[in-house]
């Protein structure tokens, strides 16, 4: 018969039992709610942030206006893939990304709808107004007549569109005044030429006296209004002689920025 003492000696399995540890946040059991709202946020910032590819395509776009091909392979490749996601950023700055595949050229426009004036454009706070003279107003022209009439007879972007500056120098002089030195007239030209290079329609004149023009020009002008400007011209190299014996002492001369044009 087992008394006091044997209960004693056997011992009590539930008194030498630990006490249950309190909870804390280390127990799988339990979550703390802040750091689970802060886990999905930032899941959620992860996934929203704009992918690296369309970034690179909307800077460049912002910055230059145009993708080329040509000089950017790469990046044009990526405008392709993303076009649509490109857009999706545009779109918010009332700004389109038109793709030309077949030219190999990517555009920024301004968004237009059949309300808008025909300024309108210039007035958007992300657009710039880039003025040409009227000697670079009438060699854009001449440039663009002459890759349309390549395309015409290679295909739209079939080759690499080129011409000589001494095909262009005859055109050029139809409209201005010979100054009967072929060296003088071949570096005015030249000076347009290097000019118009900062805008991205042609390239630099390279070895044997060629330059490439760029498909950038099939977007830099309207047709209409390149025809409209190339029929003043007429008429102002038909009338200039007349000009100069009849209103040189009547009327004050003109400023020199009277025949600048708007690139669009």
């Amino acid at each position: 018969m087992s008394n006091i003492f044997d209960a004693m000696l056997a011992g009590d399995p539930d008194s030498n039992a630990a006490p249950p540890s309190p909870a804390t946040n280390e127990d799988p059991g339990l979550t703390d709610p802040s750091a689970a709202n802060q886990a999905d946020s930032s899941a959620a910032s992860s996934s929203a942030s704009t992918p690296r590819d369309v970034k690179d395509v909307v800077q460049e776009l912002l910055r230059y206006g145009y993708i080329d091909q040509s000089t950017k392979g790469p990046l044009f490749q990526k405008s392709m893939i993303h076009s649509d996601a490109v857009g999706g950023v545009l779109e918010p700055l009332d700004l389109s990304f038109h793709l030309d595949e077949l030219r190999g050229i990517g555009l920024l426009k301004v968004k237009q709808d059949d309300h808008s004036e025909p300024d309108q454009a210039w007035s958007h706070p992300l657009v710039r107004r880039q003025r040409l003279t009227l000697e670079q107003s009438l060699m854009v022209a001449i440039l663009r007549q002459a890759f349309i009439a390549h395309e015409q007879e290679a295909g739209i972007g079939e080759a690499t569109a080129r011409i000589g500056v001494d095909d262009l120098l005859p055109q050029f002089l139809t409209y201005f005044e010979d100054s009967h030195s072929d060296a003088k007239n071949e570096s005015r030209l030249l000076n347009i030429l290097d000019q118009l290079k900062t805008h991205g329609i042609i390239s630099e004149v390279d070895k044997k006296h060629e330059i490439t023009i760029r498909p950038l020009i099939a977007h830099l002008a309207d047709p209409a209004a390149l025809q409209s400007l190339l029929a003043i011209l007429k008429r102002h190299a038909a009338n200039e002689p007349e000009t100069k014996t009849t209103e040189s002492d009547t009327n004050p001369p003109s400023q020199p920025d009277q025949g600048a044009r708007d690139v669009r």
